[in-house]
């Protein structure tokens, strides 16, 4: 059996759920996160040979090297339902070697057992560090703040009375959001565009730069825009969808207004370097040799606003 609920390793700020913010490290001036989500189908028939260990056989070696990363998990960490069962034959084989330095996000799939119960056991205090399934973190300079998009209700509007207070109160140069359902996408999941809409509008108010999402299992990158999709390169919020964690690739339906970069045929992860004033971003592929001679993977750099 694998232990459930792990610590929190130090050197990361988390920051307070109200009320002023606490002094904090002194962190690097750089800071390298790898994001996906969609990750561990438990049907295959041995994790070893799976897509999630070959996901997870590029980042391993990439956190070793670099103590000052991480590990973004985007949601649907396991296939079928999130079960206890998925989580310890099939995640923790896998992306679960590097579970003590993954900051998640819980998907859809992982609410398909009630309560996403044993999402909450595995992760532990890294799901809930604060003690709801949202929370907000430092990394480097960076203000990055996790929401579940899984919501409803009270529960949803708690959780965006939370985040205009921690927008309001936590002052960063540069802010990061993720959670699994994309607001914007041109993949399988288009016809549910439009959850999470009014945290992209406070986040695009706020002046964030990013957002991250999964729930397509594709890689999509969108120019800045605002919560109705209106083109923002000013003070727009650019999203990704990075749904290529190792579970299964899916195709896309249709262009969506501003997606400039779109990819479906491998998987692997977004590598972000957030930087004082800035960002870089990659898509890393887990198997390069699949990428065909002569294409160039999506890279870029922008200032924060």
């Amino acid at each position: 059996m694998i232990r459930m609920a792990p610590r929190l390793l130090g050197g990361l700020a988390l920051l307070a759920a109200a009320g002023p913010a606490f002094a904090q490290t002194v962190f690097p001036a750089a800071y390298t996160v790898y994001a996906a989500g969609d990750i561990a189908r438990c049907k295959h028939p041995d994790p070893r040979w799976s897509g999630a260990a070959a996901t997870a056989r590029l980042v391993e070696p990439l956190l070793r090297a670099n103590p000052h990363s991480a590990v973004l998990s985007l949601g649907d960490h396991t296939y079928p339902v999130g079960a206890q069962a998925e989580f310890e034959h099939c995640y923790h084989p896998t992306w679960g070697r590097f579970r003590e330095r993954t900051w998640p996000t819980p998907g859809n799939h992982e609410y398909a057992t009630p309560g996403a119960a044993p999402y909450f056991a595995y992760f532990g205090a890294r799901a809930k560090p604060q003690g709801k399934s949202w929370y907000s973190l430092r990394l480097g300079s960076w203000l990055v703040v996790s929401l579940d998009s899984n919501l409803t209700g009270a529960l949803h509007a708690e959780q965006i009375g939370w985040l205009r207070d921690t927008l309001a109160r936590e002052k960063a140069t540069c802010t990061l959001a993720f959670w699994h359902h994309p607001l914007y996408t041109s993949g399988g999941h288009i016809g549910e565009q439009g959850r999470m809409r009014d945290a992209f509008a406070l986040l695009h108010a706020a002046g964030a730069e990013l957002v991250l999402s999964g729930h397509d299992h594709d890689y999509e990158r969108f120019a800045p825009q605002d919560a109705d999709g209106r083109l923002d390169r000013a003070r727009g919020v650019r999203q990704f969808v990075v749904g290529t964690g190792g579970a299964y690739a899916t195709p896309f339906l249709q262009f969506t207004p501003n997606s400039e970069v779109r990819e479906a045929s491998y998987d692997g992860v977004l590598e972000l370097r957030l930087l004082d004033g800035a960002y870089e971003w990659k898509f890393l592929p887990a198997a390069p040799e699949r990428v065909p001679a002569g294409a160039t993977l999506d890279h870029g750099r922008s200032s924060c606003h």
